[in-house]
């Protein structure tokens, strides 16, 4: 019986490790009556990718993003933003991406994360503004067009989008998220449905 609360006792301190995965530590688990000692490593998950919140380049070789757009850390307020984003819970996104700007208010990828939440819950003035901070922090690059283009697209603002993602284009020609939007945008306006 003795083994078993052991054993029991052993799974679930692993198990709560395990869960509390903040940092790599080495971890001295209680010795076990006639055991050697034991450690256990619990790991730093991996750092999220670049992505453009939007989905607009989800998944975008950081070739193509702005230079001061820098992986962040797995569980700073930015990547957990941009998780929440990507699980469409874009009040909660909203929240950790401000958060990230007001820690790191000259951060390109915080001010986009923003932008984005902001767009999805259609407050389209305060994505203007945070489109703003981004382009003066990183200028008005084919990434950060295609981002704007996006938004109009979202807003209905077809004109809009359609000037922004050939200024984008014409920046960049062979950006296949910029070619996407584009695409995305003739769909939209041939089939007069917007964009959810």
């Amino acid at each position: 019986m003795s083994i078993e609360v052991h054993r029991f006792a052993f799974v679930a301190l692993s198990g709560l490790l395990w869960l509390a995965g903040c940092e790599t530590t080495a971890v001295k688990l209680p010795e076990l009556p006639g055991a050697a000692p034991a450690a256990v490593a619990v790991g730093t998950p991996a750092p999220v990718a670049d992505v453009d919140i939007t989905g607009s380049t989800a998944g975008a070789d950081p070739k193509l993003l702005p230079d001061n757009m820098t992986p962040s850390l797995p569980n700073d307020d930015l990547s957990v933003g941009k998780e929440h984003f990507r699980q469409g819970q874009y009040g909660m996104a909203e929240k950790m991406c401000r958060r990230a700007v007001e820690a790191a208010p000259r951060s390109a990828e915080a001010w986009l994360c923003l932008a984005a939440s902001y767009d999805r819950l259609k407050r389209f003035e305060l994505a203007d503004r945070a489109y703003g901070q981004l382009i003066k922090i990183t200028g008005r690059t084919p990434a950060v067009l295609n981002n704007i283009g996006y938004s109009y697209i979202l807003r209905g603002d077809y004109r809009r989008a359609h000037a922004t993602l050939l200024a984008a284009e014409a920046g960049d020609p062979a950006n296949p998220f910029i070619r996407n939007n584009l695409a995305l945008l003739a769909e939209v306006t041939r089939t007069k449905e917007g964009v959810r």
